[in-house]
């Protein structure tokens, strides 16, 4: 089953993006599969503009957080407020409730505040006083940091990241790609011309389409395997999660309906496995001090895994 509207969501945000189809086509997977995806890359690079493409394109609401150090989970949950007229306490919506939610600069706030978004992101709701309430469907989070800055900054822990679905780097552009956007946003703005192609019901549509693609049983073995094998690596200390063989399994599924298939490979797997593992995955210390690094683990793990054969 071929999600052929995620091409047009492609094509609406490289309006906008010059290049990166890579990128676009992992945001889409993440937004696909039901996730939520974390950029990570230096500054300028095109990350919120990449998030504000997306979410003009794909219609719905959309807000913006931006992650300081005095940022409450208050401040993006909402609280309840009271009255004095009605004479009772009234609930004022956080930004949280909304389709797209780009939470700018994610590792600028604190712990305290981070975690306030795991309940809605793992559980499509928030709590707020006891009360839970539902938010929209669909419901996405694109969250942005910057590595290189330390001052200022608190790490995510492994339990906000494990709610990723993907990790995401955009890249230097080439030397034409930076031209190019030269070129294209000397005299305007591109993204105040481009508007949604698809709306939040067709999205949920899209992504309903998406569970019904197929998945051998041979695919889900190979995807255990793999995870399994970054726990039982000599330089791991914790490896993926039993929620990171699910997150490769619904990636895997995504990315074979962008590619025209109804049915998943596990070339698909292959391809999405750093995206989907890297930030799942902590190094032992020693390792960490010898040189080792989390993407030569998953190369390893990936060379001797067997693929199964034949393929289904």
């Amino acid at each position: 089953m071929a999600l052929d509207g995620c091409q047009n969501i492609i094509a609406n945000i490289s309006r906008v993006i010059v290049g990166k189809h890579d990128s676009l086509q992992l945001l889409l997977v993440g937004l696909l599969a039901e996730g939520h995806v974390l950029l990570e890359d230096v500054p300028g690079v095109g990350k919120t503009l990449l998030a504000k493409a997306l979410a003009k394109s794909i219609g719905g609401t959309f807000k913006r957080v931006q992650f300081t150090p005095d940022l409450l989970p208050s401040d993006v949950t909402g609280y309840n407020v009271y009255n004095q007229q009605a004479g009772q306490f009234q609930f004022q919506p956080g930004p949280v409730m909304t389709n797209v939610l780009l939470a700018d600069e994610i590792n600028r706030t604190i712990p305290r505040t981070q975690s306030s978004l795991l309940e809605s992101m793992e559980e499509r709701q928030v709590t707020i006083d006891g009360k839970t309430l539902p938010l929209p469907a669909p419901f996405f989070v694109i969250a942005t940091q910057n590595p290189i800055e330390l001052e200022g900054t608190f790490p995510l822990p492994e339990a906000q990241l494990d709610r990723f679905l993907l990790k995401v780097k955009l890249g230097y552009p080439s030397r034409d790609e930076e031209v190019a956007i030269l070129q294209r946003f000397q005299d305007d703005e591109p993204l105040a011309h481009i508007a949604a192609v698809v709306g939040p019901a067709e999205l949920c549509a899209l992504q309903a389409a998406r569970r019904r693609i197929g998945v051998s049983d041979s695919l889900r073995q190979y995807i255990a395997d793999l995870t399994r094998a970054t726990r039982e690596h000599a330089a791991v200390r914790y490896g993926a999660s039993p929620r990171g063989a699910l997150a490769l399994m619904r990636a895997t599924q995504a990315l074979a309906g962008l590619r025209g298939r109804s049915h998943a490979l596990p070339d698909d797997a292959k391809a999405l496995a750093h995206c989907v593992l890297a930030h799942r995955v902590v190094l032992k210390d020693a390792e960490r001090m010898r040189g080792t690094t989390v993407e030569h683990v998953l190369n390893q793990v990936l060379e001797t895994t067997p693929v199964p054969t034949p393929l289904e």
